[in-house]
This record gives C-alpha cells, structure tokens and sequence, in this order.
C-alpha cells in the first residue's frame, strides 16, 4: 500500500476504463489483477506468439506491460479529465524471460502536478513462484483529456 490520496473518487472505474481501452493490452492477453491509488499488478499468460528465437517472451512485450504498470498506476492518482502518456522510461533486463504467467507491478514513487515518477517490475512465474526478470523507471505526464 503506497499511502497516497486519489484525487478522483472514481478513480478505479477510470483507471480500469482506460485501460480497457488498450487493444495493445487485450491483444497480449494483460489484464488487471489488483488496482489500487498509486499501484496496480497487470497479469499475462505465456504465449508461443510473444517469443523471440530463443524460445523467451520478447522484451518489447515485456517492456509494454511494464509501461503500462506504470501508466496505470500513475492514472490512478490524476484529477478527474486527466489522461496519461509515458515521456520517458528505462528499462533492465534481469533474467530470460521464460514462464508460465507473468506480471506487471507499477507503484508511483513521487506523484506530481504534471510529471509523475513510476517504478515497476515484471516477474516470470513458474509452479507458483516468482522470478524477478526486468525492472522500469518511468515519466509519465498528465494532460487534459482529449474528446
């Protein structure tokens, strides 16, 4: 639990809505397992689809759940008629991505008026324990919302 006030009331309808509005998310199978003011856990099944030649999920796949850890859990603490875009984010690549589940934890480290600091870290699980193999630093802005 991160502590931190939700400046919207709604914010776990918004959130989940906007990130329903990802086809990127859908497409990979990511979906929502815990969502709280300055955190969320995304989760995604292995896919054979999402590989590289090595047989390990592809680190642009697992740099996009990561991103999107971050936005979401950064979304979650703008006003309402905020939107959310990544301005920047570094990423490291721990262990070869190779499991049967992974997920996606986002949790703001300094929320802002306009920039918003994120971390997050993506586990491999396999028979039920988890395998740090990446982790994020992310900028993220708020703006208004467009219609």
């Amino acid at each position: 639990m991160t502590g931190f006030e939700p400046k919207n009331p709604d914010y776990r309808t918004i959130a989940t809505a906007t990130f329903d509005g990802q086809q990127a998310m859908r497409t990979l199978g990511i979906s929502i397992a815990r969502l709280e003011a300055g955190e969320v856990d995304l989760s995604m099944p292995y896919a054979s689809d999402w590989t590289q030649q090595n047989g390990f999920v592809h680190a642009g796949i697992i740099a996009a759940g990561l991103d999107t850890a971050c936005g979401i859990a950064a979304f979650t603490l703008m006003p309402p008629g905020s939107d959310i875009l990544t301005v920047e984010f570094k990423t490291n690549l721990l262990a070869p991505a190779r499991g049967e589940r992974f997920w996606f934890r986002g949790r703001v480290v300094k929320p802002g008026r306009t920039l918003t600091v994120c971390e997050g870290r993506a586990f491999a699980e396999t028979d039920g324990a988890e395998n740090l193999i990446a982790t994020m630093t992310g900028t993220l802005m708020a703006l208004p919302r467009r219609a």
